[in-house]
């Protein structure tokens, strides 16, 4: 069987710039492009700790009809994609940095029954971002 690995992860996002303070400056993702076709723009973020995955930010709008858009729009608005999971090594600096930046708070840190220690946040858009910490 071939070694196979996740490269690209879609995040649709209402707004990319609103999204791009928030994984950029927040959560300290690297830009690893930002590539605009006619009204349609991507930028794909890199994981510092695994290099060769990225997550790509897109408007509901790039590549779908207006209809599609728009139902796609308002399911994220709602939260209904999700939740992302993340993990940090510091999960309180993470968490201090990204309340300050005025990130919707849902969970402050602590112990899960089911064992990871994490908080929840809604980005810009309303897509659940949770947070592990690591090891």
């Amino acid at each position: 069987m071939a070694n196979i690995s996740v490269q690209h992860i879609p995040l649709i996002v209402l707004d990319v710039d609103e999204a791009l303070a928030f994984y950029r400056d927040g959560l300290g993702l690297g830009v690893l492009s930002d590539v605009a076709n006619g009204d349609f723009r991507w930028v794909s973020l890199g994981v510092p700790a695994q290099p060769g995955l990225s997550i790509v930010l897109s408007a509901p709008g790039a590549g779908r009809s207006e209809q599609d858009a728009q139902i796609i729009a308002e399911q994220v608005a709602k939260g209904n994609f999700g939740p992302f999971v993340f993990s940090v090594d510091d999960l309180d600096a993470t968490f201090e940095a990204l309340a300050a930046s005025g990130a919707e708070v849902l969970q402050e840190p602590k112990v899960q029954p089911w064992g990871p220690r994490d908080c929840a946040f809604r980005d810009p858009s309303g897509n659940m971002i949770r947070i592990n910490q690591a090891g």
